[in-house]
């Protein structure tokens, strides 16, 4: 006969599982609770605005400036002939490296839009390193062209509530897009040109780089090509509602009802909201670059 022996571990293990079994299934009250529970979790998450239910065909042109700027010149100069003004997503580090640059983009007329300061992964980010990211490049715009940047892309489109509402609290309103050209894929013009047509609709927010290899040649035929469809191309904050408006699951802007549909004229922030100089505790400025 074989013996089986427990120890006295074993058995409180095996007791301990066998009360909460009983107790689990006796109550599936707490079942239910603990889906409804989840499921308004999930359906508390914030969406920012891929696109607008806009009126007229309008869509806004975006380019994230994050590493070098050897096309930036030749887009300008594209963009200036074309009679179109767009929107720059900024990265600080690359205004640092870039300032006559970032002059120059602002003098053709061009929106600034916040893109970080270092470009990293925000989701990983606390609420402090969030903040300082937001409100370093927000400084660094401001101090070079006067320009009170409103409009947040976060770094690779990634984020989260806490990015979000941090951004909020910055007077920041979140933008992503809902058209990609993969200009940081090296498509070529053609291919690019027949991604957006193909994709672009009323109110699409359309992504570029501004060091695309091949993105100065597709906007080049691209932005006629678009004039032709019926389009205007605007800037971001030109085709953003104006009033009370929600964001359905898709990041589509919709006015409420009863509400205006007008576009903004340009967002506006509480400058109170912006800390130029946000206290970092134990931390400073120099230790997180450092940590980077």
């Amino acid at each position: 006969m074989r013996i089986f022996v427990i120890s006295r571990f074993k058995l409180i293990g095996l007791a301990i599982l066998g009360a909460f079994l009983f107790w689990f299934y006796s109550h599936p009250i707490v079942l239910r609770n603990t889906a409804r529970q989840v499921s308004v979790l999930l359906g508390n998450r914030i969406i920012p605005i891929y696109s607008v239910e806009s009126e007229g065909q309008k869509v806004a042109l975006s380019f994230d400036a994050t590493w070098g700027a050897d096309q930036t010149e030749e887009l300008l100069r594209i963009l200036k002939a074309n009679k179109v003004r767009t929107t720059f997503f900024l990265c600080g580090l690359w205004i640092e490296k870039f300032p006559e640059m970032v002059k120059k983009i602002a003098i053709d007329g061009h929106e600034l839009g916040n893109h970080s300061y270092t470009h990293p992964h925000m989701n990983s980010r606390s609420e402090k390193e969030i903040t300082f990211e937001l409100t370093r490049t927000h400084y660094l715009i401001k101090e070079l062209t006067g320009q009170n940047a409103t409009l947040f892309r976060p770094p690779f489109g990634e984020y989260n509530n806490k990015v979000i509402e941090t951004a909020k609290a910055c007077g920041y309103t979140t933008i992503i897009w809902d058209v990609d050209s993969l200009d940081w894929k090296d498509l070529t013009a053609e291919a690019m040109i027949e991604r957006v047509t193909s994709r672009v609709k009323t109110g699409s927010i359309i992504l570029f780089h501004n060091a695309g290899k091949n993105t100065p040649q597709a906007v080049n035929q691209l932005l006629p090509l678009l004039k032709r469809k019926g389009f205007s191309i605007v800037s971001i904050s030109e085709l953003l509602l104006e009033g009370e408006t929600y964001t359905d699951h898709t990041g589509r802007q919709y006015p409420k009802k009863g509400a205006s549909s007008k576009r903004v004229p340009g967002v506006k922030s509480d400058p109170g909201l912006i800390n130029l100089n946000p206290k970092w505790g134990d931390n400073n400025e120099t230790d997180y670059l450092r940590a980077k």
